[in-house]
């Protein structure tokens, strides 16, 4: 039995290179919000002011494994991007879901009326 570096030895340096290449590739496809943070150079101080909340705010954002879409959406915009959702099926390509991460509309209040007293 071979080892990998036994079997990698065995392939060019060409080829190699391309496989490098693509195990990078899928390795930044998957980032943690901290990691793509780093990625995009920013401090968590830098996002706190960005999203109106404390440097702690961001540092237990980041560690949460369970999040609103509207909270992704707004971390994601504040680093300069923008959010999709895309559903993936093994029979069929990939869709990107509409009408969720967007931001939602602003509503202005509705005044309840009231019944009239009676006297």
């Amino acid at each position: 039995m071979k080892t990998l570096n036994q079997k990698m030895n065995i392939i060019g340096a060409a080829r190699r290179k391309k496989v490098a290449a693509r195990a990078a590739a899928l390795i930044a496809e998957e980032m943690t919000l901290q990691e793509l943070r780093q990625a995009r150079k920013l401090t968590q101080v830098r996002m706190a002011k960005a999203l109106g909340i404390s440097q702690d705010g961001v540092s237990r954002l980041e560690k949460r494994s369970d999040l609103l879409l509207s909270t992704l959406r707004k971390t994601v915009e504040a680093m300069g991007g923008n959010l999709s959702l895309v559903a993936e099926f093994p029979d069929r390509e990939p869709v990107v879901l509409s009408g969720i991460a967007e931001a939602e509309p602003e509503t202005t209040p509705t005044r309840r009326k009231h019944a009239p007293a009676h006297a």
